[in-house]
């Protein structure tokens, strides 16, 4: 029976053997490929035909009928509706497995690199980790207003109050916020469905030092008494430092414009990180799980250190997260950035922690950097999930920097970059594959690797 031959809502029986990217169970039925959201490699289950893609089924999970033996009770009482999380029925054990599987899959099939990936590291804590939460919005007929993540595969929102996955300082605000926001006359329209207004409420706080930023983000400013709201709210919570409101009127999946107006406090937060203090906006770029994002400083510094050059760009830079820490282990640091904002950040949190050895550009990198390689052999790439561009990349391929560290959040992406940075037109050689886990309970998993040309050795 052919995949556009079956009927939907048929009920079929499969094994499971494989793990997904979007954290499905993954096996064969009648040599049709299925995914599964909620089951288990290793375990045999009943599900229902939803959809009958070109090459693949997708199915519900109706019963398992063989547990994998790290199954578990999810912590979170929303985790077979809400699709914020896709792993709580695994065991922390097995979630680190299948990451690590998801990485080392990804490089033999995608990149054709048999290369033997190391064992995750683990997160500490596998709840109450994020430190920023970007929350839907949506008022029912009844006026009553619903806040949570969309269900798996849909716009419509699971309303919640709490979330275990966030950092319990911002999971707190949530329930005391939306009562707040009940009260208004305030409309609400998370999609612009109609004529707009608040759509998504954004918490952020400093997992080091405990200030809170809270954000309205809003499709317009036509919300009385907002003023009066945040000034309540700085003096209920003394750890929230400010309150902002930020404009998005595009119906677009970018949940946040680029226009912030400050309503009360101040409109950044101290961060610390690596012992460096880091100043960070409520729209800025910075990764949720603060610890684990320290985990990578040191592997990055030891694998400068040892090159030739004393100069390190980091392209991506960000506010400086990497590019501080390396300055200040003596090495020289140019950071290229498109974000104006984030570069004038970053420029502000070298200042502030007195490090003169790392300078910041606002510049398109596929735009600037096969130039900049003209001045050293060390590169550090933090792309976005898409990845290398292929300006990016020929700027590399081209340069052919003595030493290159990737960092990426997609082994999908990070896979098919390594097929050509390692192929013969490459000539690079990966030294090291270090998956970390800065999002328990999902199905993602942060990579580190580590490139040195061949012939310049480790």
């Amino acid at each position: 029976m052919g995949v556009n031959k079956v009927q939907l809502g048929t009920s079929i029986t499969v094994e499971i053997t494989g793990f997904g990217h979007e954290g499905q169970g993954v096996g064969r039925w009648n040599e049709t490929a299925v995914f599964i959201a909620g089951a288990l490699p290793g375990e045999t289950v009943q599900a229902r035909v939803r959809r009958c893609a070109k090459r693949h089924l997708e199915a519900d999970l109706i019963e398992v009928t063989q547990a994998n033996p790290e199954r578990q009770k999810p912590p979170c009482i929303l985790a077979e509706r809400c699709g914020g999380c896709s792993l709580q029925h695994a065991s922390a054990a097995l979630q680190l497995e299948l990451k690590r599987d998801l990485v080392q899959q990804s490089l033999s099939r995608l990149a054709k690199l048999e290369v033997a990936v190391e064992p995750v590291w683990g997160c500490k804590h596998s709840l109450g980790y994020r430190n920023r939460a970007l929350i839907p919005l949506e008022r029912a007929e009844d006026g009553r207003l619903r806040a949570g993540y969309y269900r798996r595969g849909s716009h419509k929102i699971v309303n919640l109050n709490h979330c275990p996955v966030l950092d319990p300082r911002i999971d707190g605000l949530i329930e005391p916020i939306k009562r707040d926001l009940e009260k208004t006359a305030w409309p609400v329209d998370v999609n612009l469905s109609g004529k707009g207004g608040l759509r998504h409420l954004a918490l952020r706080v400093g997992s080091a030092t405990g200030e809170i930023l809270i954000t309205l983000v809003s499709s317009h400013r036509q919300l009385k008494g907002l003023e009066t709201l945040a000034q309540r709210w700085m003096e209920r919570w003394p750890e929230v430092v400010g309150v902002g409101l930020n404009l998005q009127p595009k119906a677009s999946n970018v949940v946040m414009g680029p226009e912030t107006d400050l309503i009360a406090g101040r409109s950044w937060l101290l961060e610390v990180f690596d012992g460096i203090e880091l100043r960070i906006a409520a729209d800025t770029f910075f990764q949720v799980n603060t610890p684990q994002a320290e985990l990578l400083v040191e592997p990055l510094r030891a694998f400068f250190a040892t090159g030739q050059s004393a100069t390190v760009i980091d392209a991506y830079s960000g506010i400086g997260t990497y590019s501080l820490p390396l300055a200040r282990s003596g090495l020289k640091v140019l950071g290229l950035e498109v974000h104006p904002s984030s570069v004038s950040q970053a420029t502000a949190n070298a200042d502030r922690n007195g490090i003169g050895t790392a300078f910041f550009e606002q510049a398109d990198v596929a735009m600037v950097l096969a130039d900049r390689l003209k001045m050293t052999g060390s590169l550090l790439v933090d792309p976005p999930r898409k990845g290398l561009s292929a300006e990016a990349l020929a700027a590399i391929l081209d340069g052919k920097p003595e030493r290159l560290a990737y960092i990426s959040c997609n082994p999908s992406t990070l896979a098919r970059d390594l097929q050509q940075l390692c192929g013969e037109d490459g000539g690079y050689r990966l030294e090291r594959v270090q998956p970390v886990d800065f999002f328990p309970q999902t199905s993602h998993v942060e990579t580190l690797a580590l490139l040195t040309q061949s012939g310049s050795g480790a």
